[in-house]
């Protein structure tokens, strides 16, 4: 069942969901100096929310007072403008865990991701999901991905749970989304949020959109927010010719080259934020930085994205 305040508020696509990277010092800490800097930026930029703490940045990285503080600072430079959601994982005590430092630190809701490492049923991924909506006041997203794979009968039970608002598809599996889209839409009255959250949305936008999941998130946002807003305006203004314009020269090769390293999702990402000017630090192992000539790579795909905005103007 959608909780009205969270699911209103994300349920139209104004603009990219903002999934900013954890700021790291030169010591290896938070530096949440730095981080409330690339969430201010994010959020002036065009952001109709904040994910914090959630893959992009780095949730499995940061201990359980870095995860509440990083949060707390999120919530404070947004002042409500837009909500904050926060990343809750691991198994369900965690998770819980998780859920309750991030509701005293004042998000709006939680991203809720896969269970650390088991690969769970049915029964036991709903029993995991509703536990953990049971648990706090804050609504509910779940994550599908990598050992989180559900059925539709289960999204169904998911969606009548009280708390959990809205379903995210990492996997890429757009058989499996359509049936589940249907599934729902027949059994469950009201409205239930979708999100595309394959690690480059963009590409998979038209896609996603045939059937008809608007809201994803915006890895590229982090680094070049022009870019990800004018994709995101073509794409849901129905202008195809620029969609296909950006895909071609932009958005098809930064996937190839996020492709050439292992955790490039996140590393390129924090790469990007650096190219432009803003020292977010280096990743958290196991994680590892992008090699000089990827992050080059990076700076010539940054500066044809441009050109080609240019060519609208």
């Amino acid at each position: 069942m959608t909780s009205a305040p969270l699911a209103a508020r994300l349920s139209i696509p104004s603009g990219p969901l903002f999934f900013p990277v954890t700021a790291y010092g030169p010591d290896g800490a938070v530096d949440l100096d730095a981080y409330r800097e690339h969430v201010r930026r994010g959020v002036e930029a065009g952001a109709a929310a904040v994910f914090a703490c959630c893959g992009t940045g780095e949730f499995h990285a940061l201990t359980p007072e870095e995860f509440q503080a990083c949060v707390r600072a999120a919530v404070e430079v947004t002042a409500g403008r837009v909500p904050v959601v926060a990343g809750a994982g691991y198994g369900t005590a965690l998770a819980v865990r998780y859920a309750k430092l991030a509701e005293e630190a004042g998000a709006d809701g939680l991203l809720a991701m896969p269970p650390y490492l088991v690969v769970a049923g049915q029964e036991g991924l709903l029993r995991h999901y509703t536990e953990l909506a049971g648990a706090t006041s804050l609504d509910l997203i779940v994550y599908q991905r990598d050992n989180a794979v559900f059925t539709p009968e289960t999204v169904v039970s998911l969606a009548r749970t009280e708390g959990i608002i809205g379903f995210k598809d990492g996997l890429g599996d757009l058989d499996l989304m359509q049936r589940i889209v249907s599934a729902v839409r027949s059994e469950v009255p009201g409205d239930f949020l979708y999100f595309n959250g394959l690690p480059t949305a963009e590409l998979t936008g038209l896609a996603y959109r045939g059937i008809g999941i608007t809201l994803y998130s915006s890895a590229v946002f982090c680094f070049a927010p022009e870019l990800a807003l004018a994709f995101h305006k073509a794409l849901n203004s129905g202008d195809d010719a620029t969609v296909n314009r950006l895909l071609d020269g932009f958005w098809r090769p930064f996937v190839e080259l996020r492709a050439q390293g292992r955790g490039y999702a996140v590393s390129l990402v924090k790469a990007g934020v650096r190219l432009r000017g803003l020292d977010v630090g280096e990743v958290r192992p196991p994680l590892h930085e992008p090699s000089d000539d990827h992050v080059k790579q990076l700076a010539r795909l940054i500066e044809r994205g441009e050109a080609l905005l240019q060519e609208d103007m």
